[in-house]
């Protein structure tokens, strides 16, 4: 499977005794491709990466050198749980980078989508490829690409373009060092999750909602600035809190806050208030090439929206948006 196309005649992976074939398959490719070299994964501690970490886990052992980079773009508390998880609990060989500062003078008044997708994906190669000189026998760079992924980022016949670049696919420099690993790029993911659990990873990890690469720097909408990515990262706290207490965390696929580069004028103590937005989105998909908007009962939207108003400093408004895929992206950005 070495192709960047999926084959027509590749079946759906959506039992375990076809996950079983593949990850069998994946095992075998690796171990050839790799030989006794060590490999750096990219992981995010989302879905994708996850599924990769534990299948070259199977395949290489104690080869795999897992890289876990805070780009100042992670959720709240984020980088807290995949060191958690990883290395006290799953006994992962984790290295643990906090490049924060590094990612945010980078992307300092950047505000074009693409520019900011590149400069991270970019970013990441650098920081990847700094670890590795502090390595020895490291000549791979595994990555939890999907085939979702690279169907938007390869641009269509006819001067279509492209629907936006993914740092793993789009923004990877010419001169990288590193030959790729990626074992479930042909893979939906929907097939993700089934390989996933066939690989014997928890039920919450391999259905943990999907981030995108980038993080909050693409709901983070137009030049990032610190203070707005802050108060971003609270009000998506809190949609992630009251999507758990409701019983909504299972129902809906991806669900996220985005918070664009605009203000408007509230209340606030009797006084004018300028503020964000805070802009709600929840969504369904089965394979990310087409969603659905879930519906958000009246008392859950009225509590979000009361708690980030009152809680998160900038926000002033909290809106939805109810535009499925196509002719919206999942992603604002």
């Amino acid at each position: 499977m070495s192709t960047n196309v999926r084959p027509e005649t590749m079946e759906r992976i959506t039992t375990p005794e076809l996950a079983a074939a593949f990850i069998e398959e994946q095992v075998a490719e690796v171990r050839a491709q790799v030989g006794d070299k060590k490999v750096l994964l990219a992981l995010s501690g989302g879905v994708d990466s996850s599924v990769v970490a534990a299948l070259l886990i199977k395949a290489i052992g104690k080869q795999l050198v897992c890289v876990h980079v805070n780009h100042g773009l992670m959720r709240k508390n984020e980088s807290e749980q995949v060191v958690e998880i990883f290395r006290n609990q799953l006994d992962a060989n984790l290295i643990y980078v906090d490049a924060t500062d590094r990612f945010l003078d980078l992307l300092a008044g950047v505000a074009d989508p693409e520019q900011k997708r590149k400069i991270i994906g970019k970013e990441f190669i650098e920081v990847f490829a700094d670890e590795a000189r502090r390595l020895e026998g490291v000549e791979y760079l595994a990555q939890g690409t999907i085939y979702p992924d690279i169907l938007e980022s390869i641009k269509q016949a006819e001067g279509k373009k492209a629907v936006k670049s993914h740092h793993n696919v789009g923004g990877l420099p010419e001169d990288l060092k590193f030959e790729l690993v990626e074992p479930i790029k042909l893979l939906f993911k929907d097939e993700v999750r089934v390989v996933g659990e066939a690989l014997g990873l928890p039920h919450a990890m391999v259905y943990r909602q999907p981030f995108p690469g980038p993080g909050l720097g693409v709901r983070c909408l137009g030049a990032i600035t610190r203070d707005r990515l802050h108060a971003l990262r609270e009000a998506d706290a809190i949609l992630r809190e009251e999507f758990d207490n409701c019983g909504l965390a299972e129902k809906v696929w991806q669900y996220f806050v985005a918070v664009p580069d605009i203000k408007s004028v509230g209340v606030r103590d009797d006084s004018r208030y300028e503020g964000w937005p805070a802009i709600i989105r929840a969504v369904n998909t089965k394979d990310a090439m087409t969603a659905t908007v879930e519906e958000i009962p009246y008392a859950v939207l009225h509590k979000i929206t009361y708690r980030i108003t009152h809680e998160v400093e900038g926000i002033n408004r909290v809106l939805m948006d109810l535009t499925p895929k196509p002719i919206g992206t999942i992603e604002w950005e």
